[in-house]
């Protein structure tokens, strides 16, 4: 086979949960166990937390991309928003792909959230089957979707 035809050396796309309630952390650990997704995944407790994995500081490694954020908005020391614009505002990581995984439904927090460039907005609302068919799809969007690297 020719050169350009081969297929390229994709990065495993690592998960990085951002929840402050275990409930909902360990409730996403199963259900990327029950859809048999074996990708890395880290946990951060706030956004605080989640810019130091991002940024590699405190010590930790940096979590190179390509990677996925799931991002809870109700948090403790930096909130989801407040990660956003963090984020957005970062060079290195204004690309970040981010799906917000909120109990919060009112529509302020969804076009609030959309007006900072996520990818999607998952009302945690049953932590089910309706929510693992969203955590299905967007294991499906990593698979399918070139990521920024």
């Amino acid at each position: 086979m020719s050169k350009d035809f081969e297929t390229p050396e994709t990065a495993t796309v690592k998960f990085l949960i951002v929840d402050d309630d275990l409930v909902s952390v360990m409730a996403i650990k199963r259900a990327l166990k029950k859809l048999k997704i074996v990708n890395p995944v880290e946990v951060a407790k706030d956004g605080q937390e989640a810019l130091a994995i991002l940024r590699g500081k405190d010590g930790g490694t940096q979590l190179s991309p390509p990677y996925l954020v799931t991002l809870d908005l109700n948090m403790p020391r930096m909130n989801g928003f407040e990660f956003l614009d963090e984020v957005r505002r970062d060079p290195l990581l204004q690309r970040a792909v981010i799906f917000v995984l909120s109990t919060s439904d009112a529509p302020t927090d969804v076009a609030a959230a959309y007006a900072s460039n996520i990818a999607g907005y998952i009302v945690k609302d049953d932590l089910g089957d309706s929510f693992v068919k969203a955590l299905d799809m967007i294991d499906s969007y990593s698979k399918v979707v070139e990521l920024p690297k």
